[in-house]
């Protein structure tokens, strides 16, 4: 359960939700960097909690500009994607959570990556999330802290404020650009849409985990104690690691952009 794999809502979402990612899980879907296995981090001693900056979030009333026609190469396509996505999201939330080099194909990995167990370290779209996982209990009953849970709740606002129409308008202007990624990443005769289909179905199933979630440490990084949430793929881990407030919201907005999808 690496605290690493955060980064990914901000794109599945973030990347399933800005376009998604991500992580983007928004940036949509962040967190920090996946490692090899799917543990968490052992937090760091923080003498105290600073909340996170308010995000100001683009009026959703207008869609992005329409981008120019035929479309960039994907190679020299990061400029006119940038632009879309700060008209949409606003210029404050991209420049805080968005890598802004090669933004597709970055976020096509994270979809593709989202229901495995590992995550591409340096194929992020998000930036990682400041800030170490919180615990509270004694050693053998350590669990995920509330305050962890609010490291998220600035990144849900911004993708709760995003209209999923004008969201996925976006992502239909783009899409033989993540097409094109899609086929390069290794898939010539698969589509990307499928894919970012299948994966938004993929976080819709992950389970709610209602009170609290017990963690291990049985060496340098915590796990989930319970064996059928260590099992989850990386998405899902992400979502049940932003509480399940947070995760109902993010749920909320992938069925929209479910609908506009299908």
């Amino acid at each position: 359960m690496n605290e690493r794999k955060d980064w990914f809502l901000p794109v599945t979402i973030g990347a399933a939700v800005l376009l998604i990612a991500g992580g983007a899980g928004y940036y949509l879907l962040r967190d920090g960097e996946p490692a090899p296995e799917p543990v968490v981090e052992a937090p760091q001693p923080v003498a105290e909690t600073v909340a996170p900056a308010p995000v100001a979030v683009a009026p959703p009333a207008q869609p992005p500009r329409a981008l120019p026609l035929p479309l960039p190469p994907l190679d020299d396509s990061d400029l006119d994607v940038l632009g879309g996505l700060t008209e949409l999201f606003g210029q404050q939330a991209v420049m805080q959570y968005l890598v802004p080099e090669r933004i597709v194909r970055n976020v096509v990995v994270t979809i593709d990556n989202v229901p495995r167990q590992q995550m591409a370290l340096n194929q992020r779209p998000i930036r990682p999330m400041q800030g170490a996982l919180v615990t509270a209990g004694a050693d053998d009953s350590l669990v995920l802290a509330p305050e962890n849970y609010a490291r998220y709740d600035t990144f849900v606002t911004v993708a709760r404020s995003v209209d999923a129409k004008t969201l996925v308008a976006l992502y239909r202007g783009l899409q033989p650009l993540f097409q094109q990624a899609y086929e390069e990443l290794g898939h010539p005769n698969a589509s990307f849409n499928d894919r970012l289909v299948e994966v938004v179905e993929h976080l819709l199933a992950t389970p709610n985990v209602p009170g609290e979630i017990r963690l291990v440490q049985p060496s340098v990084y915590y796990k989930y104690a319970d064996e059928r949430l260590e099992k989850l793929s990386a998405g899902q881990k992400l979502l049940i690691r932003m509480g399940p407030t947070n995760a109902a919201a993010i749920k909320a907005k992938l069925r929209d952009i479910q609908a506009e999808l299908l």
